[in-house]
């Protein structure tokens, strides 16, 4: 399989953004991880400028904006929030040392996770530029992708406003109203359903085997973590909420994550890592 040259320059984004992860090592996969994206969608515009078909267009700028969005909130929540700022040793918890090397490996890995994520996106401009008159096979998957994509900004940022403004008016309890009363984590059903929009806009240009692969494995390792993700939630908040009734009555008939889907909990699913 031939790696085009033009990816290299995505990973060199995703590598040097990311990088904040030696600053705070949490950053590999939090601020780094959404202005990862962005700076991807940004290098994408900056490669393929002049031939860049208006979904193409409209799925680079949906990173920029998701990337932007993602890790704004997480800066500001980071600023502004005592009981983030007191839950925040706990969440940054490692199962290992935290050595100079395991820290390599980390960066360079969600690097190479970050670029294999956008690739959908990447590959539909790239096999667009090389297409005869720069058209792909089919383009109304681009704006499939793009309406997913959009939608799932939509429901993380009224998800992320919802449970601020719930907080704020009851730090103490758990959150279970607007889109919580859909699903546990709407915020991370929010991240599956942007990489399934990603994924969906690379129907009809993604060519050959290794480019579905790379693709591939970009969207099951995100919609894996997302998973591991939610598990270490509900862990934390049995931990913290476990005792009161109401909760546990709001936890035995709400899904997790997937909407109308019976999985009330994940916390016995030790595959799963977050």
């Amino acid at each position: 399989m031939i790696v085009p040259h033009e990816i290299l320059w995505l990973l060199l984004a995703a590598a040097v953004i990311s990088g904040t992860g030696w600053f705070k090592f949490l950053y590999f996969i939090s601020v780094g991880y959404g202005f990862s994206v962005a700076g991807c969608g940004a290098v994408m515009l900056v490669l393929f400028s002049g031939r860049m078909p208006p979904g193409c267009l409209l799925l680079c700028v949906l990173l920029i904006v998701y990337g932007c969005r993602l890790s704004g909130f997480l800066l500001f929540r980071e600023i502004k929030s005592a009981s983030y700022k007191k839950a925040l040793p706990e969440l940054t918890k490692t199962s290992r040392p935290v050595t100079v090397p395991f820290k390599f490996i980390i960066w360079v890995s969600v690097a190479v996770l970050y670029v294999m994520q956008v690739s959908p996106v990447f590959y539909r401009l790239y096999n667009s530029a090389a297409a005869p008159g720069g058209i792909p096979v089919d383009s109304r998957w681009a704006y499939v992708g793009a309406a997913v994509m959009a939608a799932a900004i939509l429901l993380e940022s009224t998800a992320d406003f919802q449970k601020s403004r719930a907080k704020k008016e009851n730090p103490r309890r758990f959150c279970d109203r607007g889109l919580y009363k859909l699903v546990r984590c709407p915020n991370y059903l929010g991240e599956v359903l942007f990489w399934t929009g990603c994924f969906l806009s690379g129907i009809g240009a993604l060519q050959g085997a290794g480019q579905w692969i790379i693709a591939a494995i970009g969207y099951a390792a995100i919609v894996y973590i997302m998973f591991g993700g939610a598990r270490r939630l509900e862990i934390r908040q049995n931990k913290n909420y476990g005792a009161d009734p109401e909760y546990q009555a709001y936890v035995n008939k709400t899904p997790v994550l997937i909407p109308f889907i019976p999985l009330y909990h994940l916390e016995k699913y030790t595959f799963l890592k977050g």
